[in-house]
């Protein structure tokens, strides 16, 4: 009697053992077919066409203080997005170059870059490389855009090639020593240090508020940086493209995680910024006791008991603070059901299934990876079009919902 109870009982093990590994094969063959499957990023929304241009400019009275040599100067690998003519037949350019796709691979592993990333080859996007500037404009407006730590400029070519298409001169730029690969124009390959990305949790917390408040200054001065050469580049264009087209009276600075509250505390020091916006970015920004001078968006993910509206929040506190004694044009926007990385393209660039999975653990990120990268580039262009286009501002205040998602927006002071 015992013994066919357990003969009974061992078979339905080895059944559910069978079902389980069933499973978990059917998930890892769907993840590895969604991973060569190809993806088109959305289609810009304005009436340019996209160029797409890349330099090195190195800033030679700094020296960089992540480099592992000493004396070494501070050195930018630059993308620049901007308005262009249209030409029929024009193939666009790679999403990312040959060497970035393998250093990449190196360092993200097998499962990352074979299950939960789609292949680079596999991305496309809509610039084209070395397109003419467009005539319509004698200048153009500019917006610096400021990656998340780790995070290559490319990975936001969603929002930088919306932006071109409406108008706007967009720069984004590799940090060496920060950034996750780094690829000169002469070919150089420079890799991270723990000091110029301290993401890895290894570091003990009083040394890593030291090294990210040394990373802000950094990061703060190479943005002054760019504006400088891009004044030059206005002056005497070696390419000829860009001299005399470059609006910069009229400067917008945003960027993500890291990068947003580069633009924060940039714009607060630095009257070059007319408007900025910090996307989903901890508020690293010594405020004036006046508050934050300039117009402000802040566009962030939702974190459910922990997000922007709770009196709980740290982040909530720290917002309220920059923004109470100015509330003027001022705009904070939580887009329900996003995550971190709802703003770029790792939104259609991760996989959807993989994503879903932890979606539904999690309780957050549900919003759709195209409607959330529709209520990004709405916001970013909307505010910078009030703001450094002279639009209305019903033109960003009365904006319709995209593809029902809900929005919690406020308009003032929390």
């Amino acid at each position: 009697m015992l013994g066919r109870l357990l003969r009974k009982l061992f078979k339905a093990v080895a059944v559910l053992a069978a079902v389980g590994l069933l499973v978990v094969v059917l998930f890892v063959a769907s993840l590895w077919v969604e991973h060569t499957l190809s993806v088109e990023l959305p289609l810009p929304t304005g009436p340019f066409a996209v160029g797409r241009v890349s330099a090195t400019w190195v800033d030679t009275s700094r020296e960089d203080p992540f480099a592992p040599r000493p004396a070494e100067d501070r050195e930018l690998a630059v993308w620049i997005w901007y308005p262009a003519q249209r030409s029929d037949g024009t193939p666009t350019a790679e999403y990312l170059s040959g060497p970035v796709r393998s250093r990449l691979a190196e360092i993200r592993g097998v499962v990352l870059n074979h299950f939960i990333l789609r292949h680079p080859e596999k991305v496309h996007v809509h610039s084209t490389e070395n397109a003419e500037l467009a005539p319509a404009e004698q200048t153009y407006p500019v917006v610096i855009f400021n990656s998340g730590i780790g995070v290559l400029a490319l990975e936001y070519s969603t929002l930088a090639e919306d932006l071109a298409s409406r108008g706007y001169i967009v720069v984004g730029t590799d940090r060496p020593y920060s950034t996750s690969v780094v690829v000169m124009r002469d070919g150089r390959l420079i890799r991270p240090t723990a000091e110029g990305n301290p993401g890895d949790g290894r570091m003990p917390a009083d040394q890593l508020d030291r090294v990210m408040k040394t990373l802000l200054g950094v990061w703060t001065a190479d943005t002054g940086f760019v504006l400088d050469q891009l004044a030059r580049m206005n002056e005497n264009d070696a390419s000829g493209q860009f001299t005399g087209r470059i609006n910069l009276s009229s400067v917008g600075v945003a960027g993500h995680s890291f990068g947003g509250a580069t633009a924060a505390q940039f714009c607060q020091d630095d009257d070059r910024c007319i408007a900025g916006i910090d996307i989903d970015g901890a508020f690293f920004v010594s405020v004036e006791p006046e508050g934050m001078r300039k117009p402000f968006l802040f566009l962030l993910a939702d974190y459910g008991s922990t997000a922007v509206n709770s009196s709980d929040s740290e982040f909530a506190a720290e917002i309220r603070a920059a923004v109470a004694p100015d509330p003027d044009n001022k705009l904070i926007v939580i887009v329900l059901g996003a995550h971190h990385f709802s703003f770029g393209d790792q939104a259609l660039t991760q996989s959807r299934i993989f994503r879903s999975l932890l979606a539904r653990i999690s309780g957050l990120g549900g919003v759709k990876p195209r409607t959330g990268l529709a209520i990004t580039r709405r916001y970013v262009s909307g505010f910078f079009d009030v703001h450094l286009r002279g639009a209305p501002s019903d033109t960003l205040y009365a904006r319709p919902l995209v593809d029902g998602a809900q929005f919690l927006v406020w308009t003032d002071t929390l």
